[in-house]
């Protein structure tokens, strides 16, 4: 069997006295996508953030690369080979597209090649490359997810993280951003997408998880989980 990339064990989280991760485990193998679903509030949020050590496990352990990094200081983490798209974007509106991309290498031991990674970058989203001199908060919500996207993948991770694509944006602008990340992965990135969107998520998903009140409930392959009738009933408006 192959090693994960990724494997979080047994995860316990807390804001103060308050636990919001009662013992959560799953792993992401190589090349996969794996898709981490649940209501708003159930601490998916705190799970990735909890990955880069902000907040701290109380207890459990953080695999990555057979290594553990639970207690690796969060500066160092990315630098480790993981990238987070964050909920809400958190591009710079001030700085230009390109300028934005860019602030993906602070991360990066070696960036060299930079301009052949923006190369690829807009063959992805040939739409920022249409804007690479603009604004950055003169962007729509979609291009500026677009963007969120591509600093994270200047970075060269081996694991993308992400938190919410779709929040806020367009159905159509979703289906867009899902067909990237379906591209994305067919080049080899291995993901894990922490997502709302059940029914977007699970169609991509290799595997996915049901996290529910900070404690894994469900867990199969994305279009097992897809014809669930719990999850269907939870998550897709299904009865």
């Amino acid at each position: 069997m192959t090693q994960p990339l990724l494997a979080i064990e047994n995860l316990k989280v807390a804001y103060g006295p308050t636990e919001v991760l009662h013992g959560v485990s799953l792993d992401v193998k190589p090349g996969e996508i794996v898709t981490l679903i649940g209501s708003n509030g159930a601490g998916k949020t705190t799970l990735l953030k909890s990955l880069f050590g902000a907040p701290r496990a109380r207890d459990g352990r953080v695999i990555f690369r057979g290594e553990d990094i639970t207690e690796v200081p969060t500066h160092r983490v990315a630098r480790r080979g993981l990238s987070l798209v964050p909920e809400g974007r958190h591009i710079f509106p001030a700085m230009s597209v390109v300028e934005n991309l860019k602030m993906g290498l602070t991360s990066r031991p070696n960036p060299t090649g930079v301009d052949e990674d923006l190369a690829t970058i807009f063959k992805l989203f040939p739409r920022l490359e249409e804007r690479k001199l603009q604004r950055a908060g003169t962007l729509s919500g979609g291009e500026q997810q677009m963007l969120a996207i591509g600093r994270s993948l200047m970075a060269k991770p081996e694991l993308l993280l992400l938190d919410e694509p779709s929040l806020g944006l367009a159905p159509l602008v979703v289906k867009a951003i899902f067909e990237t990340l379906k591209k994305v992965a067919g080049q080899g990135m291995t993901i894990f997408l922490v997502e709302q969107n059940a029914n977007q998520a699970l169609r991509l998903a290799d595997r996915a998880y049901v996290l529910t009140n900070g404690r894994i409930t469900l867990t199969g392959q994305g279009l097992e989980l897809l014809a669930n009738k719990d999850v269907q009933k939870a998550y897709l408006g299904g009865h």
